[in-house]
């Protein structure tokens, strides 16, 4: 994958898993404003970009890493794209950014899982089976 492709995917990745993981952990987990949901959500954003930037050099993937790479990839785009998108386009609706907590980042995460396993199916290597 080429460097500025990698660069964009572990950014999408890491703020993604930021916002989300901050919002529900702040509220499902954290039910007091103080510092440990932000400091919990850098983390995991750390962990999300580093395991993006080494797995997207991979020459071959195997087809955990496919479904694993394309479901993060997709889920990330799609949150960002249904939470910031309300934000944008109408900032006075007060619950656009649930589109991208409950619909879009969920839904892009099970079609990536699909599309990788898909992507990998196509693209496997040959069976190389005994001699017939």
């Amino acid at each position: 994958m080429p460097f500025a492709l990698r660069i964009v995917v572990s950014a999408l990745g890491a703020i993604a898993t930021f916002y989300f993981s901050a919002i529900i952990g702040a509220a499902l987990i954290f039910r007091h404003e103080t510092w440990l949901p932000s400091a919990v959500a850098g983390l995991l954003a750390l962990l999300v970009a580093r395991y993006l930037w080494n797995h997207t050099n991979s020459v071959e993937p195997g087809f955990t890493r496919s479904v694993l790479l394309g479901a993060l990839v997709t889920g990330a785009v799609g949150f960002c794209a249904g939470f910031f998108g309300p934000i944008i386009f109408t900032p006075s609706a007060n619950q656009g950014p649930l589109l991208g907590i409950f619909i879009t980042g969920p839904l892009g995460f099970v079609l990536g899982g699909v599309g990788g396993a898909i992507y990998w199916w196509v693209r496997r290597p040959p069976h190389r089976g005994g001699a017939v």
